[in-house]
């Protein structure tokens, strides 16, 4: 199947104020119950002579309740920007694009729309690779290339180099993978009229529609990924306080700014949300342009994610240590808050280990932590989590969904945690790239973290434990069988969801065989050595081409192809073949080495957002859930046990990027 993708973003419709009091009141309520259900633990319910379980529960339910209180704070207004004003004078501009180790199936794509820009700018790419033929690859596109002689401080440092080397009043930052909307300048330009405006970011989104981020369905009028939440209402929630902060890539800045702070921060591996710290410390401001103009490559697989994941988090650890926001002066309370609200948010996976060994610590223990009347903690518990679940889902405005914010929690947990624990070393982590673009070789199964495996096993000895209680094989003496009982179902579905985590991680819909470029399907015309073909697929590697009648076996061809607005042609190789059932004759063309002026034609006419991705069309959640469901069925009915129906409920969402 094949999934359209926006030629560029749109900026999100505000609330109705009827829909804002709504969304206001159920938060408010919600963190009211919250509050009452947490006096009600601490003074009625404490069980202390099991210590050792209910203060670590105590404690993770806190954690809960601080979340819910600053992601209601973080999505109180979402629609807040300063004003946008026509620009009288066009500033200088310099387009940079780091790269380190992508190929021309990356850069071709981002070096040709970039150059395309307008209004007047240059294009510059940073190789810190030292590649002759990238530094051929960006002058046939028209862009300038700059290498440095060490390579320090990763991208960081190559940014801090370019800083030395161009003269110009604004710095447009694009990862190497992420191709430009032909307005993203003259969209964001506007938001520089005001002297104190430093940067202005945009969302970050993905052309690579079948990754493993991608859920189904639409939200913000784009594929849903994971990141939706983060990018599509946390950050624009950040406008408020003069909070948003420079995510990476996707971003305009004021060289004057950054050089006022000795340009990007080296000291830690996110120098994005670092050097913003510093930029709102001197008093500058920040932007969130809520609008889609770029799109990237999301991770893969669940490899890419987890180290991806892993590295930010030691970053927000680094800045936790050199320059805490939560206490370095210069900075407003709002400004705290929302740095805290993504930086603190990395210690979700804490609770989320917690929530999954508790049940099988009290079913394998026999002590509880809570000591009450069982049906007044159900419905005070019930009360309170229904309550915080409507909470989120009216604050996260159709971007937060529970059940795959709890699979992703899971997913997530292993690197996250491993992230936290560097908060206390003092060893500098090294800065790893996040692969991109990978071939069908590199590609297999990915093994799902111990972490996961080890508590999936750990509930299931608890299960079987429990069990034999029930059939009276042993005794294992509870103190209170309703929370036994209550335990055990709450072990089910925390094992049915890391399940289906472990499912999601080792998928081979994230390993299968693919071109190393986004492949985009079209309707065209074109010829090989010719004679007329019709054009199914293009990438900046490769075609997909019919014809009625067999080639010749030839070693190369000329592929000529005629898209709207665009034509152009290339010297190929055919890699397959087959012939129909209608006759037609399907190549699968690789194109040469080189031909970049070629390739970047093609390229800025299929990411322009006219064709739509090629790839699998994503199962929704409700179908991969009975997927497993039904798997797991079949498997008990052979005989190996199998946890029941999954639902949400492991604990709150993240509010990390």
């Amino acid at each position: 199947m094949a999934t359209q993708i926006r030629t560029r973003g749109h900026l999100p419709p505000p609330d109705s104020a009827a829909r804002l009091l709504l969304i206001r009141t159920v938060a408010i309520a919600a963190l009211a119950i919250t509050a009452g259900y947490l006096g009600w633990r601490v003074v009625a319910s404490l069980n202390l002579a099991a210590w050792y379980l209910a203060i670590p529960l105590l404690v993770f339910e806190i954690h809960a309740a601080i979340g819910l209180g600053l992601f209601t704070f973080s999505l109180w207004d979402v629609d807040r920007r300063p004003p946008r004003r026509a620009i009288g004078r066009v500033p200088t501009i310099a387009v940079v694009i780091p790269t380190y180790n992508e190929g021309p199936e990356i850069l071709v794509p981002t070096i040709a729309a970039a150059v395309a820009l307008e209004p007047a700018h240059e294009t510059w790419v940073l190789d810190d690779g030292d590649r002759p033929d990238i530094a051929e690859l960006a002058a046939e596109l028209g862009a300038r290339y700059l290498a440095r002689p060490t390579h320090e401080h990763a991208k960081a440092g190559n940014l801090n180099h370019a800083l030395t080397i161009i003269d110009a009043e604004i710095l447009a930052v694009l990862d190497a993978d992420h191709v430009a909307a032909p307005d993203f300048l003259r969209a964001t330009l506007g938001y520089f009229t005001d002297p104190k405006v430093a940067v202005v970011q945009t969302p970050q989104d993905f052309y690579n529609v079948t990754s493993f981020e991608h859920g189904s369905g639409i939200s913000y009028g784009e594929t849903f990924h994971e990141q939706t939440l983060f990018y599509r209402l946390l950050q624009p929630g950040k406008n408020r306080w003069n909070a948003a902060f420079w995510c990476g890539t996707n971003a305009l800045i004021r060289t004057a700014a950054l050089r006022e702070v000795g340009g990007a921060a080296t000291e830690t591996i996110t120098e994005d949300i670092h050097t913003t710290i510093r930029l709102h410390r001197r008093g500058w401001k920040t932007v969130y342009h809520n609008e889609v103009l770029a799109r990237g490559l999301a991770a893969d697989d669940a490899a890419q994610y987890q180290l991806q994941r892993n590295r930010w988090g030691t970053g927000a650890m680094q800045v936790l240590r050199v320059e805490n926001p939560l206490w370095v002066p210069g900075l407003s309370l709002g400004q705290r808050l929302g740095y805290a609200s993504t930086l603190v948010g990395w210690f979700d996976s804490w609770r989320t280990l917690g929530f999954l060994l508790l049940p099988p610590a009290v079913l394998l223990s026999g002590q509880i932590p809570i000591m009450a009347d069982g049906a007044t903690f159900a419905l005070l518990f019930a009360l309170t989590y229904l309550s915080q679940q409507t909470a989120l889902v009216l604050l996260g405005r159709g971007a937060y969904r529970p059940v795959l914010s709890v699979i992703f929690d899971l997913v997530r947990m292993a690197p996250n945690f491993t992230a936290t624990l560097t908060l206390f070393g003092r060893r500098s982590p090294r800065f790893r790239v996040t692969p991109k673009g990978r071939m069908a070789a590199d590609r297999g199964r990915v093994d799902a973290p111990l972490m996961l495996r080890l508590s999936l096993g750990i509930s299931v000895v608890a299960a079987v434990v429990y069990t034999f209680h029930l059939v009276g094989l042993v005794d294992r003496g509870y103190a209170s069988e309703w929370a036994a009982v209550g335990a055990f179902a709450w072990l089910i579905v925390n094992a049915g969801l890391v399940w289906i985590a472990i499912r999601r991680i080792r998928s081979l819909r994230f390993a299968a065989e693919r071109r190393s470029a986004v492949r985009f399907a079209v309707d065209a015309t074109g010829t090989v050595d010719g004679r007329p073909a019709s054009v199914q697929d293009v990438s900046v590697g490769g075609a997909l081409l019919a014809t009625d009648l067999p080639l010749d076996e030839r070693d190369g061809y000329l592929v000529a192809i005629n898209l709207a607005g665009a034509a152009t042609s290339l010297r190929a190789q055919v890699r397959s073949s087959r012939q129909a059932e209608s006759g037609e004759h399907h190549y699968a063309f690789e194109f040469d080495p080189g031909q970049h002026r070629e390739r970047g034609i093609l390229a800025n006419a299929v990411f322009g957002g006219r064709y739509p991705v090629t790839g699998t069309e994503r199962r929704a959640w409700a179908d991969l859930l009975r997927r497993e469901i039904g798997g797991l069925s079949r498997r008990f009915r052979r005989g190996v046990p199998a946890p029941a129906t999954p639902t949400p409920g492991v604990g709150l969402p993240s509010t990390a990027p």
